[in-house]
């Protein structure tokens, strides 16, 4: 087993989601991910702290995008721009193995409450992030709770549809940005209807 190769990270996501899929969360151990993906259980601890936090691999990394392209907006943009805008930014952090394996995680969750409640946890983060930054550009606290949660909404909804796209089209990495503007233009109308 490797001690410091690179790619230990991805390796462990990959892996964990492998075997999520394969006998269940719940009888998955810590030590059968770090043996798959080739790497010590000390090297899986470097790098989480638990086999639950898999799942949100890379969401810091996810929330500070959102913010810093909320943040870089034009300032004349209403918050539902702003937020496309931290959509946009994003999307440019999702890549061929996120599409690849978003089948088999969103599998895995379905079957553990577990990792439903995470799964719950992270678009509550997501949101609140959202909302932050459109806080910080002088939006009213409601409107700006309600930009971020159709952001996410928008989110969940363009990476679904992304994630079950043409294999043909697996290599885009530029797609996904596509997918959840046009999602969030279709939020933006319903919500329109609903007045």
């Amino acid at each position: 087993m490797g001690r410091w190769e690179p790619g230990a990270r991805e390796r462990l996501v990959v892996a964990a989601v492998d075997l999520f899929t394969e006998q269940g969360y719940d009888a998955t151990t810590v030590a059968q991910i770090a043996e798959r993906a080739g790497v010590t259980k000390s090297t899986f601890f470097r790098h989480f702290p638990d086999k639950r936090e898999l799942l949100v691999a890379g969401q810091e990394t996810l929330s500070r995008l959102l913010t810093e392209g909320i943040a870089d907006a034009p300032a004349d943009a209403s918050p539902l721009e702003a937020v496309a805008a931290g959509r946009e930014r994003a999307s440019s952090a999702m890549g061929p193995m996120s599409r690849e394996l978003a089948p088999r995680l969103k599998a895995a969750v379905a079957a553990s409450a577990e990792l439903q409640e995470r799964d719950a946890l992270k678009s509550v983060s997501l949101a609140a992030a959202m909302t932050s930054a459109l806080v910080a550009r002088g939006i009213p606290d409601p409107t700006a709770a309600l930009a971020g949660e159709l952001g996410v909404l928008a989110f969940k909804r363009g990476y679904a549809q992304w994630s079950q796209g043409d294999q043909g089209d697996r290599d885009s990495q530029d797609e996904l940005a596509a997918y959840t503007l046009a999602a969030l233009d279709e939020l933006r109308a319903a919500s329109a209807s609903l007045g």
